[in-house]
């Protein structure tokens, strides 16, 4: 059966603050799922994730663009010179 933890105990796990996990989460950096308001992590994605080494959406080298887009963030038009 998977351990799932509260973003409290997460942040424990991973020594980081709340708030950190939270954003991440929302941001889609950290593997976890939303029950109504509260997120709810497994520890077995967890762990996988931390051995992989993520950290967060890759950058295509040649292109300079996202491969993941992030939905929650607005993109703004360039200014004109």
């Amino acid at each position: 059966m998977a351990q799932i933890m509260t973003t409290k105990e997460l942040a424990k796990y991973l020594r980081l603050h709340e708030i950190t996990i939270l954003k991440n989460a929302t941001k889609g950096i950290i593997p976890g799922i939303r029950i109504g308001s509260r997120w709810r992590f497994a520890k077995e994605t967890i762990d996988k994730w931390v051995a992989e080494g993520q950290h967060g959406p890759q950058v295509d080298k040649k292109s300079k663009t996202r491969a993941i887009s992030n939905p929650g963030k607005k993109q703004l038009p360039k200014k004109k010179k």
